[in-house]
C-alpha cells in the first residue's frame, strides 16, 4: 500500500510540476509588432504578401522588413533588432503550408487533367 501512495504522489507530483508550454519568442514578436494584420494569423491569409510558406532566405527577408516597400513599413535595427528578425523569421518558417493541393479541388482538378 505505501508503495502504492508513493507512485501516486509522485505522479501527482510531476503533474502538477509540468507547465504550460510558453509561446515562441518570434510568434509573440509577430502579434506584438502586428504583423498578422497584413499577412494573416497563418501568415498567408491577410492583405499584405503571402509569408508562408517563406521562400526567400533569412538574410533576404531581414534586408525586406529593413528596407520595406509599397504598404510593408521598414523597421529600423531600433525597433526591430537582427535578433528579433531572426525568431520571427523562424516562426514564419515553422507554419505549416494550409494550402490545398490544386489536385484536391475538383475545379481545378478538372483543368489540370485536361492538360
Amino acid at each position: 500500500m505505501k508503495k502504492l501512495a508513493f507512485i501516486f504522489a509522485c505522479g501527482a507530483a510531476m503533474i502538477g510540476a509540468q507547465t504550460p508550454t510558453a509561446e515562441p519568442a518570434g510568434k509573440d514578436l509577430y502579434m506584438r509588432f502586428s504583423c498578422y494584420a497584413c499577412h494573416g494569423f497563418s501568415g498567408q491569409n491577410g492583405s499584405g504578401a503571402r509569408l508562408v510558406p517563406m521562400k526567400i532566405t533569412q538574410e533576404a527577408f531581414m534586408a525586406f522588413v529593413r528596407k520595406g516597400r509599397g504598404q510593408m513599413p521598414h523597421y529600423t535595427a531600433k525597433v526591430l533588432s537582427d535578433a528579433q528578425l531572426v525568431e520571427i523569421y523562424t516562426y514564419i518558417k515553422a507554419l505549416p503550408d494550409l494550402t490545398p493541393p490544386a489536385k484536391s479541388i475538383p475545379a481545378l482538378s478538372k483543368i489540370l487533367d485536361q492538360n
